[in-house]
């Protein structure tokens, strides 16, 4: 593939740009870190990373008057990969702020809290291993139940099973990724997964080129 992607960062200030940088440019593509509608046109797909608080990153999205263009790009059905917080500001709302912050609304569900398990350490932080959907083509050439990485104390449920294409078990099963037309999303961070992490990131972006 020879064909180079430029890609929308959207740099709200919720850290983990660099790394997700270094993973994309790993694949040959043009970062390009955005604070504002502008900066998505002419843009091939729009990333949207994070890491902290979901009320915050709402705020902060909100004051870059990036909430609306987020959703319409979205709408439009043009590539976007969701990172972490970007995978859970997808859904309707989070119990992080008791319901108070409005997520994008992409997806109906809520963002919940890990239950108070005796031994359960959170957040979930480390390696572990995905359930993969039979959906889920963007996880070829990896191991049938890959590790990845995750860092988080608060998981999407959507109200749509249809979308999950992969689940991860701590305590309790969760939805580690979804999937829907030209949207995917992770709560795992795939530019600190390594070699697994990169290779997912080559086929979510290998996918688009080829529609491009």
């Amino acid at each position: 593939m020879s064909s180079q992607l430029n890609v929308a960062l959207i740099n709200y200030g919720m850290g983990n740009l660099r790394s997700v940088s270094k993973a994309i440019e790993n694949n040959g593509d043009k970062i390009f870190w955005v604070q504002s509608a502008r900066g998505l046109k002419n843009k091939d797909i729009l990333v949207l990373p994070g890491v902290g608080a979901f009320g915050q990153a709402v705020l902060n999205l909100k004051k870059l008057n990036l909430m609306e263009p987020i959703v319409e790009w979205i709408k439009e059905k043009k590539p976007f990969l969701g990172i972490c917080l970007g995978y859970q500001l997808l859904f309707e709302a989070s119990e992080e702020n008791k319901g108070n912050a409005r997520g994008l609304g992409i997806f109906k569900g809520t963002v919940k809290g890990f239950p108070k398990i005796k031994n359960l350490r959170i957040p979930h932080m480390g390696w572990n291993q995905l359930n993969l959907n039979k959906r889920a083509a963007l996880y070829t050439a990896l191991p049938k139940n890959p590790y990845f990485y995750f860092v988080h104390s608060y998981f999407p449920v959507p109200e749509d099973k249809t979308i999950i294409s992969a689940e991860c078990n701590y305590g309790i099963n969760f939805a580690a990724s979804i999937q829907k037309e030209n949207l995917f999303a992770c709560q795992f961070h795939p530019e600190k997964s390594s070699c697994n992490g990169l290779t997912l990131i080559k086929n979510i972006f290998n996918i688009y080129r080829k529609s491009k």
